[in-house]
This record gives C-alpha cells, sequence and structure tokens, in this order.
C-alpha cells in the first residue's frame, strides 16, 4: 500500500508528502528562513529517518539559514579545499560549491557539469558522514537530476543466495578517484583494485537509529571485496551492483531554484545526470559528521 500524505501538528505545521517512488517525501508549508521549535525540528527528524531524503521546495535561505538548520543535524564537516587551497566561499569554511561556472578560467565550484556515478559520499574515508544538504539557487533547463535509491530496500529484495554470499563480507572503497571519476591530486591510477588505497567497511552495516540493515557499496569502480581473489570480487560486485541499480529503486530529483534536498548518507546512495555546460548550476552544500559503519 503507497503511504499517503499526513500532516504533522505542532507549534509549525507541515505537511509530508511521499514522492510515490521507493524513496524520499516532500515536506510542505514550512519555511526553514524561520526559526523552528524543537518539536517541529523533532518531526522534520522523524520524517528523514522514515523516507530517508527529504525536499523542501519554494525556501528562500541565505548561506546563515543553510548553515543553522544544516547544524539541527549535527556538527558539520568542513567544505574541501578548492583547487587553489582556499574554501570555495571566504568566511564559510563549512560550506561547498557545487557549480559548473567558471569566472576568468577557473571554476567556483566542485563537481563540474558530467555525470557523477552512483555512490555514497566519502565512503572511502574511515568515518564517513550521516548525510548532506543541497540548496539549488541556480538549475538548469534540463539535465542535472539527482537519482536516490534506499539501501534498505536494495538488501531486503537481495536474493537469498546473493544475502549468504555476501555474509560478513568487507569492502575496500578506492580513494583514488572521485563520484565524477576523476583521478584525485595525489593519487596513481589504479590497474589492481585489490590494491587500491582506502577505507574498508562492512558490505552489510546497520543503522545507528533505526537499527535496520542496509547494503554498503560506496561506488562501483575499483571496490574490492577483502579476501576474495580479484576475479572472484569482481563477479560478486558485478552482481550486487547489477540488483542495487535497477531502475525500480531509485527516484530522481528535477531541479527547481528554491530545492532543499537532504539525504541520509548511511542507508542511500546517490547520482547525478550529465547536463549542458552551456547552462549554469549554482548550488550550496553542507555535510553532517557521522561515524565509522558498522554491522
Amino acid at each position: 500500500m503507497p503511504a499517503t500524505a499526513s500532516t504533522v501538528r505542532s507549534e509549525q505545521s507541515f505537511t509530508v508528502i511521499p514522492s510515490g517512488g521507493p524513496i524520499a517525501a516532500d515536506i510542505v508549508g514550512i519555511d526553514l528562513s524561520q526559526p523552528l521549535s524543537n518539536e517541529t525540528f523533532q518531526h522534520i527528524h522523524d520524517a528523514w529517518m522514515q523516507h530517508l531524503v527529504l525536499r523542501f521546495r519554494g525556501q528562500n535561505l541565505t548561506k546563515e539559514h543553510l548553515l543553522e538548520f544544516s547544524r539541527r543535524f549535527g556538527e558539520l564537516d568542513k567544505a574541501p579545499i578548492n583547487t587553489r587551497g582556499k574554501p570555495w566561499i571566504e568566511g564559510y569554511p563549512d560550506i561547498t560549491v557545487m557549480s559548473n561556472i567558471k569566472v576568468d578560467g577557473e571554476p567556483i565550484g566542485g563537481l563540474g557539469y558530467g555525470e557523477a556515478v552512483w555512490h555514497t559520499d566519502m565512503s572511502y574515508q574511515d568515518i564517513t558522514p550521516t548525510g548532506a544538504l543541497l540548496y539549488g539557487i541556480e538549475v538548469t533547463k534540463a539535465g542535472g537530476e539527482t537519482g536516490f535509491a534506499s539501501m534498505y530496500q536494495v538488501y531486503d529484495t537481495l536474493p537469498a543466495e546473493l544475502r549468504a554470499a555476501i555474509e560478513g563480507k568487507q569492502i575496500k572503497h578506492d580513494a583514488s578517484y572521485t563520484s565524477a571519476g576523476e583521478l584525485r591530486k595525489g593519487f596513481k591510477p589504479v590497474t589492481d583494485p585489490s590494491e587500491a588505497p582506502g577505507a574498508i567497511h562492512p558490505a552489510v552495516i546497520r543503522h545507528p537509529v533505526t537499527g535496520r540493515k542496509a547494503l554498503f557499496l560506496g561506488r562501483r569502480p575499483n571496490g574490492y571485496i577483502m579476501g576474495m581473489p580479484l576475479a572472484q570480487s569482481e563477479a560478486l560486485l558485478e552482481r550486487l551492483w547489477a540488483h542495487a541499480t535497477q531502475p525500480h529503486f531509485a527516484w530522481y530529483q528535477t531541479w527547481k531554484v528554491g530545492d532543499l534536498m537532504m539525504w541520509d548518507n548511511r542507508c542511500t546512495m546517490h547520482r547525478r545526470n550529465a547536463f549542458d555546460p552551456n547552462e549554469r548550476r549554482y548550488m550550496l552544500r553542507t555535510q553532517i559528521k557521522g561515524g565509522r559503519p558498522s554491522a
């Protein structure tokens, strides 16, 4: 039975409208530029735990508003340093700019305009983020859609034989390349995934809040299942990814100006479609500090 819209009654009432897909919901009727009571915030957090991805449309947020709301969910990670060795926005070290725009030949943000493959943020590190928020200020007329998938559902629907094959297994998540396929500065190209640098995490993790199990794949390129011959690791990973990336597991966000998206990085994967490099896209991103994924 599909989930239906529900109105949350508190000091600041809002309506939760499920996307109709396998993941995500709209939060309607709330202005995030205004202070939130603890009760209202808790209801938003509850909706996040239930739907994994939340969308707040029609927001008009300053950088301060974005930071204030983001910090309600926990301490924030510092944004990655840009190509010039500085924060993307001077004075705002917790905000990352995601953009294809260039000024005087220099990019003002990260990720550009190409496709970003299915991934979990920062899974190549020992400590992975709780979640992230992304706010659309300039968006493209077409392309650039962001897809999300529930790794709870992916795990729950694994064939019994495949679930048994990954029981107790650990996956090494390559640190060499970004989700856009770019080699990170200071890293060498990977020729043997078993020798790639990166963090090692359980293939199946348990969410620290909901207690539910989720498949934790990270990203496909150069992944390696520890202790297996490379050919067997590749074969098993191919089967896992073929299952996880089936279209019926995914829901796609088509961006409008003023959209704020947030996702639970512990139990989702996401990707991005490419878009016309001649169109402008400018978004602000924050990231919530997390912990070490555990089984």
